[in-house]
């Protein structure tokens, strides 16, 4: 069921963050995109990753954000993928480390996605049930 690769349900259209961006600015996009998760490159090389949960455990206020660059917080060691692996590999990734984030990246290290745990939801969803579910909703419903 998972044997499609990961360029097929992978995002593409990243915000992404510089490590001389501030924290916030992060927390701005983190909270008007409803995003949970943003890639740190230099120009394209993925070098880092900033997720809600490392501007919450930090324990800076909203004004200490303004002051904190992206580099002093972002994970710098992180688990990737390149888009012709399989989505099964990212799931067996996902649950293994408890990540809800992959950035997927080419042979040169260059951004080119990243896959969420959502990403893999919606695609079992999508399989499993047919796309036009209305003929079995009630109308009352």
């Amino acid at each position: 069921m998972m044997n499609e690769t990961i360029d097929t349900i992978m995002s593409t259209k990243l915000i992404t963050l510089t490590p001389d961006d501030t924290l916030g600015k992060a927390r701005e996009i983190l909270m008007t995109k409803r995003i949970h998760h943003l890639p740190v490159v230099e120009g394209k090389k993925l070098v880092g990753m900033i997720t809600a949960w490392d501007m919450f455990k930090i324990g800076k206020s909203a004004d200490e954000y303004q002051h904190t660059k992206v580099r002093d917080v972002m994970t710098t060691k992180l688990a990737t993928l390149e888009p012709h692996q399989h989505i099964g590999a990212a799931a067996e990734v996902l649950m293994e480390h408890l990540f809800h984030a992959i950035p997927i990246v080419n042979d040169e290290g260059h951004l080119v996605g990243i896959i969420t745990s959502y990403d893999i939801l919606r695609y079992s969803y999508n399989k499993e049930y047919p796309e036009n579910l209305e003929k079995f909703i009630p109308e009352n419903m």
